[in-house]
């Protein structure tokens, strides 16, 4: 028998993750590596695992990523958020308690573009009157 497989996508910035979810023992992969090799940093880790904590799930599930585009945090960020989607899929009583930690939205800030004759997208260059 097959097993059961789910999977969504969780956008952040520019990153953009796949996220597959199979029932098993806890195991975290991104990108072909463990989570403690891919992020090293702690508060990386609790972003990312923050939707299973939520739920209540954490260890119940092998979860395997794809993520590219943006940076560390934007990258976990997209992951946090591609988990969210794929618990609703494995059942969807979680959508109160997601929803409710605002894991479901997805945060639609991006970096404003550069305007030509400024310095930057808001910052002008120094007004000289003489």
């Amino acid at each position: 028998m097959a097993e059961i497989q789910y999977n969504a996508t969780g956008r952040r910035k520019t990153s953009i993750a796949q996220v597959f979810i199979k029932p098993g023992t806890g195991n975290i992969t991104i990108n072909k590596k463990s989570l403690n090799d891919y992020f090293p940093y702690e508060t990386m880790k609790m972003i990312i695992q923050q939707p299973l904590n939520v739920v209540g799930v954490s260890g119940k599930f092998d979860i395997t990523i794809r993520v590219n585009g943006g940076g560390v945090t934007g990258q976990a960020s997209a992951i946090r958020h591609g988990i969210s989607r794929a618990l609703l899929s494995v059942n969807s009583d979680f959508r109160g308690k997601l929803k409710k930690e605002g894991l479901l939205t997805r945060d639609p800030r991006v970096v404003e573009r550069k305007k030509y004759g400024q310095k930057g997208a808001r910052k002008r260059f120094q007004f000289s009157k003489r």
